[in-house]
C-alpha cells in the first residue's frame, strides 16, 4: 500500500528555517552555515568580505550580505525576519593593557558585543511572534577564562555571555533559546594572525606558539576544527535542544576542567 504524504524530516531537519549567520565568509561562520544549509535552512551569509560572503552564499545555495558590523547602522539593512542568529563575526588584539591601542580596543567591543546586541533586538520580534527561535553566540573558552594580552577580546567575550543570558531568559516564554558555544583554539585565519601576533610578543616561533601558549592550558593537544563547532550550533538550533538555554557548552579540549 502506498501513501502520497511527504515521508517526515528527520529529527535535526531545519526545512522551513531560515537563519542569519554573521562572519559567514570563513571559518567557524562559514562551517556553521554550510552546517545550517546541509541541515534545509535557508542561510544569509553575512561578511565585511562581499567576495567571501558570495562564495560562501553559493556554496549553501544562500544570500550574501556584505556588511561591516562595526558600523551600528549597517545591521538594519539586514534581514530581520529569521528563524536563526548566529553571533559569530569576530576580531582579535593581542598587546599588553599598557599598551593597547584605545581605539583597537573600542572597535572589538563595536563588532563583539554592539552588533549581537542590535542583532538581537532586529530579529528576537519576529522569533517571539512565531514563538520560536534560536540564537547561538559563538563565544570562546576566552568567555569563561581569562588570558594575558588579550583584555579586548576577553571583555568582548564575558560581555557576550552575559548578554547571551539575558536573551535566555527573556526569550524563554516566547519559545526562543539563547546559548553559547565557547571553543578553544580553531584552525582558522584568526587564530592563525593570533599565532604570528603571539610570535611576536614572547620572541619565539609559530610551533612553539601553538604547544607552549595557545595550548598550554589544554589537555587535548590539538586545534579544533571549525566543522566540530558547527555541529554543536547545529544541535543547539535543531528541535532536542528546546530546554537548552542560557549555557556556555565549552568545546576545548578540556581547558576549563583544570
Amino acid at each position: 500500500m502506498t501513501s502520497n504524504s511527504a515521508a517526515p524530516a528527520p529529527p535535526s531537519s531545519l526545512h522551513g528555517r531560515s537563519a542569519l549567520v554573521t562572519g559567514g565568509g570563513s571559518g567557524i561562520g562559514r562551517a556553521c552555515a554550510l552546517a545550517l544549509a546541509g541541515a534545509g535552512a535557508s542561510v544569509h551569509v553575512v561578511d565585511r568580505d562581499g567576495e567571501a560572503a558570495k562564495t560562501v552564499a553559493g556554496e549553501a545555495g544562500g544570500q550574501p550580505h556584505t556588511v561591516d558590523l562595526a558600523d551600528p547602522d549597517a545591521v538594519g539593512s539586514l534581514p530581520a525576519d529569521v528563524d536563526i542568529l548566529i553571533n559569530n563575526a569576530g576580531l582579535q588584539h593581542v598587546a599588553p593593557l599598557t599598551e593597547f591601542p584605545p581605539e583597537r580596543f573600542e572597535l572589538i567591543q563595536r563588532v563583539m558585543v554592539t552588533a549581537p546586541f542590535l542583532l538581537m533586538r532586529h530579529t528576537l520580534p519576529q522569533m517571539y511572534a512565531r514563538q520560536w527561535g534560536r540564537v547561538v553566540n559563538v563565544s570562546s573558552v576566552h568567555g569563561l577564562r581569562a588570558s594575558p594580552y588579550k583584555s579586548a577580546y576577553v571583555a568582548a567575550k564575558h560581555a557576550l555571555e552575559g548578554l547571551s543570558k539575558v536573551a535566555a531568559l527573556e526569550g524563554a516564554p516566547h519559545g526562543v533559546t539563547s546559548n553559547c558555544v565557547n571553543p578553544g583554539y580553531v584552525r582558522t585565519p584568526l587564530v592563525e594572525g593570533q599565532i604570528r601576533d603571539q610570535a611576536a610578543v614572547h620572541g619565539i616561533g609559530p610551533e612553539q606558539v601553538l604547544s607552549e601558549v595557545l595550548l598550554a592550558r589544554s589537555p587535548v593537544k590539538r586545534l579544533l576544527e571549525g566543522e566540530e563547532v558547527a555541529a554543536a550550533v547545529l544541535w543547539l538550533c535543531g528541535p532536542h535542544s528546546a530546554s537548552v538555554t542560557g549555557v556556555s557548552l565549552p568545546l576545548d579540549g578540556g581547558w576549563t576542567a583544570g
